[in-house]
């Protein structure tokens, strides 16, 4: 038989072509490759499909222009193809039950049955209608809490549980999707969202947000986990996956008795199946490690080796005997290739620590976080290109390694790597003296504006004259699937460029009326010329590339398409004075000048890996700073730079958040501190945790900050109840705009008078969580035609009381 060279193995991943039609079969790629037992792992893959198929599956699905049938079609395709994949390649741990209509964490809460009392859920098996019901909101009720999984820019759907929760098994989708694999011929590992992280990662439901903890809820959800577990024995499967991430936060005492607890408790009914514990993103605290690797009732134990390399430290200091460590190597969270030599290196020694056999080759964490296949991108420069590793590359990466640690190394594959790692580090494109001396001049300087934001404001109101409780949006309006069709006919040279501009034109004018009609007070351009908050400012900076299918899930149907940051980054011109000068000439109103901060794109790119983080930040932050003063020149007084991924980046052990956000908020300050008083700067931030961060987000100096609040019920409202003092400009979001739910007038002065509560009408603005790219003008008009109502409803009532 014709072996196969797995230096060709990226052109035969099958899903550059038709889902479940591979190029080769199961049988003959098994036979070529049949060594000593090979073990190898994949935490988990993307599921939104090569080319986004399951994100226009569901928006056809909630559009009703298609049945559940035929959404649930695309989706067993999608899972058959993904299974069939790593089979081929020859992994023997695959992952099912990691495919999601929405979100991992929302398919726990259905699991369990804890759909909150709103949805009238009335029992059984949880259908279509409630789950996204869950994830979406309805006509009558509101979506639940949505934020950032960890430090990533996924977003899962927040748990709300109460002391008077029942919980039932109530969606047997992990059971379901085992017996599809195993029907295709593919053994799997069904992965579930490990008991403890559930509770962790949940809220209190409403009404009992200070007096309860959901961890108190581990007994009551255990029964459940154990009917999964008997009935995925009773179905054959051998191992088990449990996600355990919180594993690598600070936690006290009593919430890592939490896990002993649980999984001791659970010991007898795990018995007779092998059981990983998976963690990531960051290295396993010494207690967190001592407390998982006692446990009998598990097996084996997954580490982000990547994000966590001084795991490797708690191993040499000891490790369970005749248990398996899965060792996360390749880097579930970027797209550079893998050094494959020294991670073959880490593997050999971790094998002498813990014994031949013992070390199971895996991702850092699920794939999820990475691009699908660059065998797609054909338009990628052939250079960066051999530098790079989308998903199925990873997947191909685990394999070699796992041949290599048993002695069939392919030397071929292996040199391949090494000249594409040193085609990277020699390569002249990737360095600019130019900027790296400017960078270096940025360090130890503060950046700050000259004089306080109380008296800037009050320059700013002489000029602006804006009235109490002033209305805005956030940048973006919705993108039709015509203006979707203009750019990518310029872009393919379809059109001319005076017909593209011209349309654009006619969009942000059309944009400027509406919002005039509707009377709200500072205005945005609508940004119809961008196709997305990053990749729009990074196609116009050097040290970028560009994919074509490079798309990520983000959460839901929305996918975000991040640019590569692969050298170091300037700015050859000015990038959105053209379209915000003209916005500005079509009104007498304040129009924004809309751009994203460098921690953003930052957090929101694919970055290099070859120079500290905060190094490219800084190069990002005179970019921008660059272009907030051509904004300023050209009569543009009010500039909003977006951080919203600013949380996002925040390291998740405490002893390392504190030099990020010294260097995330200097390279904030870094973009505007040398503009004039009476130019207006307003950042936006959402869905993340701010609360924690309020001091951070209060030295970014800005002197407007609009935040998400609605849809995580208002909780940024507590910090200002607990005493911090805020003197800048803030709007807290006064509805969702990731549902298509219209709120009220009624609703949205409620949600306003509780914001009065706490902060002056002085520094309040009213605006919607986030930018309305995503929402159809059918929903966008009302929503904001009731977001002005109520905004001048509460100024009459408030001039009344003066």
């Amino acid at each position: 038989m014709r072996q196969v060279s797995a230096a060709v193995l990226p052109a035969l991943i099958p899903f550059a072509r038709t889902p479940c039609t591979p190029p080769y079969s199961l049988t003959s790629f098994r036979s070529t490759f049949r060594f000593r037992t090979m073990a190898s792992h994949i935490v988990g893959y993307p599921r939104i499909g090569p080319k986004r198929e399951l994100k226009f599956a569901l928006e056809s699905f909630w559009d009703g222009k298609s049945s559940a049938e035929e959404l649930e079609r695309v989706a067993t395709d999608l899972r058959a193809s993904i299974w069939k994949q790593m089979a081929d390649v020859g992994i023997k741990y695959i992952p099912s039950n990691t495919f999601s209509y929405y979100d991992q964490v929302l398919d726990t809460t259905a699991m369990l049955g804890a759909v909150p009392p709103r949805y009238s859920w009335n029992g059984g098996e949880i259908d279509f209608d409630v789950y996204f019901s869950m994830a979406r909101g309805n006509a009558s009720v509101p979506a639940m809490e949505m934020t950032k999984w960890f430090d990533t820019n996924y977003h899962f759907i927040v748990p709300e549980l109460g002391p008077d929760v029942k919980f039932s098994y109530a969606s047997h989708k992990a059971v379901h999707e085992y017996k599809e694999a195993k029907a295709l011929g593919v053994e799997t590992i069904p992965v579930l969202v490990g008991p403890v992280s559930y509770l962790l990662l949940s809220k209190p439901a409403k009404g009992v947000e200070k007096s309860f903890s959901p961890l108190s809820l581990v007994k009551e959800i255990l029964p459940i986990y154990k009917e999964v577990v008997s009935e995925l024995k009773q179905a054959g499967a051998t191992w088990v996956q449990f996600d355990e991430p919180t594993l690598v936060m600070d936690l006290d005492s009593d919430k890592l008795e939490a896990f002993t607890q649980a999984y001791s408790e659970m010991e007898s009914s795990l018995s007779g199946l092998n059981v990983l514990v998976e963690s990531y993103f960051a290295d396993l605290p010494v207690e967190a490690y001592k407390t998982i690797t006692s446990l009998k009732a598990i097996t084996g134990f997954g580490f982000d080796l990547v994000r966590g390399s001084k795991t490797i430290d708690l191993v040499k200091g000891g490790f369970p005997p005749g248990k398996y460590l899965f060792a996360g190597v390749v880097d579930g969270r970027n797209i550079w290739a893998n050094d494959l030599t020294a991670s073959l290196s880490t593997l050999q020694s971790l094998e002498g620590l813990v014994g031949k056999g013992n070390v199971i080759v895996s991702t850092s964490c699920s794939l999820l976080h990475t691009a699908v296949d660059k065998a797609s991108e054909t338009g990628l420069d052939e250079e960066i290109k051999s530098w790079l590793s989308f998903a199925a590359q990873k997947v191909v990466e685990v394999n070699a390694l796992t041949k290599a640690l048993i002695g069939n190394k392919d030397e071929a594959f292996f040199t391949a790597n090494s000249a594409a790692l040193a085609s990277r580090k020699s390569s002249k494109r990737v360095t600019d003296e130019a900027v790296q001396k400017a960078t270096a001049t940025l360090k130890g300087s503060d950046h700050r504006r000259g004089t306080s934001v109380t008296a800037r404001l009050e320059a700013q109101q002489k000029k602006l004259n804006l009235p109490i409780l002033p209305t805005t949006t956030i940048g973006s309006f919705p993108q039709t699937m015509e203006l979707r069709k203009v750019r990518r006919e310029y872009k393919a040279n379809k059109i001319s460029e005076e017909a593209y501009v011209n349309t654009i034109k006619d969009e942000i004018n059309k944009v400027v009326k509406l919002q005039e009609e509707l009377d709200i007070d500072v205005l945005v351009h609508g940004e119809p010329e961008r196709n997305d908050m990053v990749e729009y400012f990074g196609e116009k900076l050097s040290g970028f590339a560009f994919t074509i299918n490079g798309w990520v899930q983000s959460y839901g149907s929305r996918c975000v398409k991040p640019p590569i940051i692969y050298g170091d980054v300037s700015r050859p011109k000015a990038m959105t004075v053209f379209w915000s000068s003209i916005a500005q000439s079509m009104t007498k109103r304040p129009m924004k000048g809309m751009l994203t901060g460098p921690v953003t794109i930052l957090n929101w790119s694919f970055v290099r890996d070859d120079q500290p983080r905060f190094e490219t930040c800084y190069q990002l932050a005179l970019a921008i700073k660059n272009e907030v003063e051509d904004l300023e020149k050209a009569g543009i007084n009010i500039i909003q730079i977006d951080e919203a991924a600013l949380r996002e980046g925040l390291p998740l052990r405490k002893d390392e958040q504190a030099s990020y956000l010294d260097w995330a908020v200097h390279s904030f300050r870094i973009t505007n501190a040398g503009v004039k008083d009476t130019t207006q700067i307003h950042t936006h931030m959402c869905y993340s945790n701010f609360n924690e961060i309020i001091h951070s987000i209060i030295n970014m100096d800005a002197d407007v900050i609009t935040i998400e609040n609605s849809r995580s019920d208002q909780k940024l409202l507590s910090v200002f109840r607990d005493g911090v003092k805020y003197s800048a400009g803030i709007g807290p979001g006064v509805y969702d705009i990731h549902s298509p739910r219209v709120p009220s007038k009624e609703e949205i002065v409620e949600r306003i008078n509780k914001t009065l509560g706490v902060l002056g009408s002085n520094v309040l603005w009213v605006n919607p969580d986030c930018g309305l790219k995503t929402r159809k003008y059918s929903e966008v008009n009302p929503a904001l035609s009731n977001m002005v109502a109520a905004a001048k409803h509460l100024r009459t009532q408030l001039s009344g009381t003066k």
